[in-house]
């Protein structure tokens, strides 16, 4: 499947039902998505691996994952109503994925079972709660080797020193993230922001 293939089908997911600013539930766009995905799927990273999507919100990076042959795929979110679209997403593109209701702060979190080779995500990029992303970069690179994560631009020198002696950032790939109203405090429709997929891999 190449990049626009990919693409046509992840446009065609629900987003998020009732967004919450809190948890900033913004949902990934397509092209972003697509972008990321095959991209790790070049570096083989995604066909016939064990994929994890931390913060999946409505799947559509597990989704993406799903479809470029990874042979299991995982997505783990703290919000029952967002893994509940995620389900009907896997479901609409026939694909089988296993969607875990869970807080990845948490210390109780069963790790073992979300063990894998690469991690996809979105994390929070710190809007609303500073340093919200750090527990993710925690979690992905304590179950997987290869971490590939969307984050704020501007943020690569702080990923370089915050997993310092743990990881090595491998690739900063640059794109346009566009941002659609979502929430009361927002004014415009669409606000286009550059963000930045950081390739870790785990030293």
């Amino acid at each position: 499947m190449n990049l626009r293939q990919l693409e046509m089908q992840l446009e065609r997911l629900e987003g998020f039902e009732r967004p919450t600013a809190r948890l900033e539930q913004y949902q990934t766009p397509a092209p972003v998505a697509a972008r990321l995905l095959h991209h790790a799927a070049m570096q083989g990273a995604i066909e016939d691996c064990r994929v994890c999507d931390l913060g999946c919100g409505t799947g559509i990076l597990a989704c993406g994952a799903a479809l470029l042959g990874a042979s299991a795929v995982t997505g783990v979110d703290i919000d029952p109503a967002a893994i509940a679209v995620a389900r009907r997403n896997a479901g609409s593109l026939g694909v089988e994925i296993e969607f875990l209701v869970a807080d990845i702060r948490s210390p109780n979190l069963d790790r073992p079972p979300l063990s894998c080779d690469t991690v996809v995500m979105n994390p929070p990029f710190g809007a609303q709660k500073a340093h919200a992303d750090r527990p993710f970069i925690d979690l992905a690179l304590e179950i997987a080797g290869e971490v590939y994560g969307i984050f704020n631009e501007g943020s690569t020198p702080f990923v370089a020193a915050y997993t310092e002696g743990r990881a090595a950032i491998e690739e900063v790939i640059r794109c346009a993230f566009p941002m659609k109203r979502t929430f009361a405090h927002h004014r415009k429709e669409r606000v286009d922001i550059t963000v930045e997929v950081i390739h870790l891999r785990r030293i």
